[in-house]
């Protein structure tokens, strides 16, 4: 039996816009998206969707988002890592960094941006979804021994939490 990879694909929580003197990698939660985020990976946790490792975005409001799922599952702040090419990146650069550094583990989480995560989503599905919302997850499923080898023909299934 082929081992399998499991890939999280996350949106941050919601954000405020309301400061425009700030820039926009420092805009922070929204309170509504601070409790989406624990609703959502509490969520997550009771199904035993948890991920070995979590990477994020360094904007503020991706970080605060990943520390939350991070809490909620009882993950080592040491398993959630910082990767400046998931701001303003693009699904290919994204999916390029997890095939070559993912190999590691077999749970991965991504927290980005849009519309980044639902290219990247999509790159795998046979139905595109239109969008991944704030707070969203989209879990992927591959039915291969590592991280380079994942595409459309391994994905063997996949969940939403909107």
């Amino acid at each position: 039996m082929a081992q399998q990879k499991v890939l999280h694909i996350l949106r941050h929580a919601k954000s405020g816009w309301n400061n425009e003197d700030i820039a926009d990698t420092d805009r922070s939660l929204k309170p509504r998206g601070i409790r989406n985020a624990y609703e959502i990976s509490r969520q997550r946790k009771l199904k035993g969707l948890i991920p070995e490792y979590s990477i994020s975005s360094p904007a503020d409001r991706a970080l605060h988002t990943a520390v939350i799922f991070a809490r909620v599952f009882e993950l080592e702040l040491k398993k959630l890592q910082i990767y400046n090419l998931l701001y303003e990146s693009s699904s290919g650069k994204m999916l390029e960094f997890i095939r070559k550094d993912g190999n590691d583990c077999n749970s991965l989480m991504v927290v980005g941006h849009n519309p980044d995560v639902t290219d990247l989503a999509n790159a795998f599905m046979k139905f595109p979804i239109e969008d991944i919302p704030t707070s969203g997850v989209v879990t992927l499923i591959f039915s291969c021994d590592h991280w380079d080898k994942i595409n459309r023909d391994c994905l063997v299934s996949h969940q939403f939490n909107f």
